[in-house]
């Protein structure tokens, strides 16, 4: 008996391509609320400095604003990377089901139940 049939492998990769496009959407949104931040931190930092607020508090503000680009960089690479996860397993369920459904097609319409075959037979040696 085999350990997984080709329609769960079909089903569990399509469930991979699905979740890592989810993530992706999701981190991609995160990302976007970082950068966002990061602008409006920027700005608070240039309307303090306008109004004279001391030159330490301004540069911490200029340099989370900062801080906040890169990890808003970090995400967006991130996010990239999970993207390719979810295109490599869109190709791979593709593949699969141009590679397997022929076997199973094949399988379904045979003259003879093969259905106890001794799967050992099968093996390649």
């Amino acid at each position: 008996m085999p350990e997984i049939t080709n329609t769960q492998l079909q089903a569990a990769v399509a469930a991979l391509a699905k979740k890592s496009t989810r993530t992706a959407e999701a981190i991609q949104a995160w990302g976007q609320a970082l950068a966002d931040e990061a602008r409006d931190t920027a700005r608070v930092a240039e309307g303090i400095a306008s109004i004279g607020v001391d030159v330490d508090t301004v540069s911490e503000t200029r340099e989370l604003a900062q801080i906040l680009t890169g990890i808003e960089g970090a995400a967006t690479a991130y996010a990239s990377s999970v993207n390719n996860t979810a295109k490599a397993a869109t190709a791979s369920h593709d593949q699969i089901r141009i590679t397997h459904d022929g076997f199973q097609e094949a399988y379904r319409r045979a003259p003879v139940d093969v259905a106890n075959v001794n799967r050992d037979w099968f093996e390649q040696e």
